[in-house]
């Protein structure tokens, strides 16, 4: 083959043979392709697109590129689920032990902080003790014996997404769907699940904004997994302020027993009910979704999830009895309390800000080598729609009491919140589902949030 006349053949709107860019993906991959070629092939992809046959092709081409998991050794259906990244985004933490608490089985690689959003692994690693960098045969025993099991994702995994993900970055490529939807889902089809249940953000806080495009990245990601045998479905969902109250790692993995115990924030409750829903249903759990959320509500509601999140802690060497002693969880040096310049209703809270200002305090990362302090973090008191004093309190940074921080936080907190005169309603949260049937809008089930549990 010929790297030139591929190059030129998509430049000029042609679709690609999968040889073709298998070709492409393993040359570049091995060495033999150089970054200038890439980056041209990049860029054709950005102004001519792929259809769904290219688009699957590129995503197994990255998949294959490295190490995959081989998870038949686990016993049924394995079920995954991947977000596309938002603020407090705690749902993995309640999901994955709730959904596994009904029969399911979430053997799941999940990636640390990236950008202004948090990383399910640095959120589990608060926890004492607890290790996430498990062996292939120690990550398939404790999800046959338990049902559950959350490994980290290692650098041998799609290692071609990684730099072509680095060439975009540099090329003004980055916000290309099939670029984005062959980076997300080659790392899924590596990491060996059955059935993938996508949380694609939208709104200020996420990746993609504009809902328009947020939908065509779910329908996009829908057919890849589609198109590789997988059993897919996506839901659209708000980021247009933090989900539930606490953005951070000790402080969301508070939130997260909260929520088991039956007391978390309402919005986040609602789309781990949705999300699990559809995992449960992808795995032959439930003859309907609606059957599939009954179950899920009677093991949220008997304790059942929190006891497997507890054999989950246990499992993988952390100390389970932060559940019922979560003091036990990293505190932070100093509590400063954020308060309102002014009385009135909260009109929006711009998810974005508070995600960086979580950021600078500490919860997460300037530099890929800087360790994340897991007991730095944000507790917001109000959300959009909640009435608000002047002079009371919006929100608590939990600091280790590095006063320029406090101050870049602080400023970035203030900004975030708008407050006016006249009342508004919570944006809603469940948006869209997305699955091989088609696109339908989902119907809100109420307020989208609650008071903190405190």
């Amino acid at each position: 083959m010929n790297t030139y006349e591929i190059i030129k053949k998509k430049r000029d709107g042609h679709p690609l043979d999968p040889e073709e860019i298998r070709y492409l993906i393993a040359g570049f991959t091995s060495g033999t392709i150089p970054d200038y070629q890439l980056s041209a092939f990049l860029m054709a992809v950005y102004f001519q697109g792929m259809n769904s046959a290219e688009c699957v092709a590129l995503t197994r081409a990255m998949a294959d590129s490295g190490d995959t998991v081989d998870l038949s050794p686990i016993e049924g259906f394995k079920v995954d689920k991947h977000s596309t990244g938002g603020v407090g985004d705690t749902t993995t933490l309640v999901l994955a032990p709730l959904v596994a608490a009904c029969g399911g089985i979430v053997a799941k690689m999940s990636g640390r902080e990236l950008g202004h959003t948090g990383g399910t692994i640095d959120k589990l690693e608060s926890i004492p003790g607890l290790r996430t960098a498990l062996s292939e045969n120690e990550f398939r025993s404790v999800a046959n014996r338990i049902g559950v099991s959350i490994l980290s994702q290692t650098a041998r995994l799609a290692p071609a997404d990684k730099r072509i993900y680095a060439l975009r970055n540099v090329t003004a490529t980055v916000d290309s769907i099939p670029l984005i939807a062959g980076s997300i889902m080659s790392k899924k089809l590596a990491a060996g699940a059955d059935g993938i249940v996508l949380d694609v953000k939208t709104g200020s806080g996420a990746f993609m904004e504009k809902y328009e495009d947020a939908l065509a990245l779910a329908r996009t990601m829908v057919k890849i997994g589609s198109g590789a045998g997988k059993k897919v479905a996506a839901l659209i969902t708000s980021m247009e302020q933090p989900l539930g109250y606490a953005v951070g790692n000790a402080v969301e993995m508070r939130e997260a027993i909260d929520t088991l115990n039956g007391w978390g924030p309402v919005d986040l409750t609602e789309l781990v009910l949705a999300l699990g829903s559809d995992m449960l249903h992808l795995s032959g759990i439930g003859s309907s979704l609606a059957e599939a959320r009954g179950r899920l509500e009677d093991n949220l509601a008997n304790g059942r999830g929190l006891a497997k999140l507890s054999e989950l802690i246990e499992a993988q060497g952390g100390d389970a009895d932060i559940i019922h002693h979560p003091g036990k969880l990293p505190q932070p040096r100093e509590i400063i309390e954020i308060k309102s310049p002014s009385s009135g209703y909260v009109q929006s809270i711009d998810a974005l800000n508070v995600g960086l200002a979580s950021k600078v305090l500490g919860a997460g990362r300037q530099t890929k080598e800087q360790a994340v302090d897991p007991a730095i973090g944000i507790l917001l008191n109000k959300k959009v729609g909640d009435l608000v004093g002047a002079g009371e309190a919006l929100a608590r940074l939990y600091s280790d009491g590095n006063g320029k921080k406090i101050a870049a936080a602080e400023e970035k907190m203030i900004r975030a919140y708008t407050i006016g005169r006249k009342p508004v309603e919570p944006p809603p949260l469940l948006l869209t589902r997305v699955s091989a049937d088609g696109v339908e809008p989902l119907k809100p089930k109420g307020k989208s949030h609650a008071s903190p549990a405190g």
